[in-house]
């Protein structure tokens, strides 16, 4: 008994030093970019606190087809795994779907699991992201495909 108290009063102590350092960082809650790479398009960021958000896109494939992606994920973010002098880089991850609509073809709906860094400038209220996103297709047929991209978005 007492090992398992001493044991949630450590796990209580090293918690309160992320939620204090995610507290200074009093982010906006609302980002909005662009993103290059597949999709290619308009990206947008709703913070619903320091750790929650919504990511929200729509986009066009880059190999010259007649295709429109659109895309919503909820994102978790963790601050503490990459520290950097200034500024702030968390690592996020996250769920969410995926459509294509496809010109001539059938269109496309899956499951999304975005992983990515964003780093967060100290006085200038943007954002620069790296993400990677397997997703599983379900319609029209049940594979794999691996998404990924580069952008970067103003918060305000």
């Amino acid at each position: 008994m007492k090992q398992i108290l001493k044991t949630l009063v450590i796990v209580a102590f090293l918690l309160s030093f992320q939620v204090t350092h995610v507290n200074a960082l009093e982010r906006k809650s609302i980002g909005l970019g662009v993103i290059l790479g597949e999709p290619t398009g308009l990206t947008g960021k709703f913070m619903l606190d320091n750790t929650n958000g919504i990511d929200v896109g729509v986009g066009w494939e880059t190999s010259g087809d007649n295709e429109i992606h659109i895309y919503g994920d909820y994102l978790y973010h963790l601050y503490d795994i990459i520290t950097v002098p200034k500024g702030y880089l968390p690592l996020y991850f996250g769920g969410g779907l995926r459509y294509i609509y496809r010109e001539n073809k059938d269109d496309k709906f899956g499951i999304r699991i975005p992983v990515g860094i964003e780093y967060l400038f100290e006085n200038v209220s943007l954002g620069a992201f790296f993400e990677l996103v397997p997703v599983l297709n379900l319609n029209p047929d049940t594979d794999f495909d691996l998404e990924g991209g580069i952008g970067i978005r103003f918060f305000f």
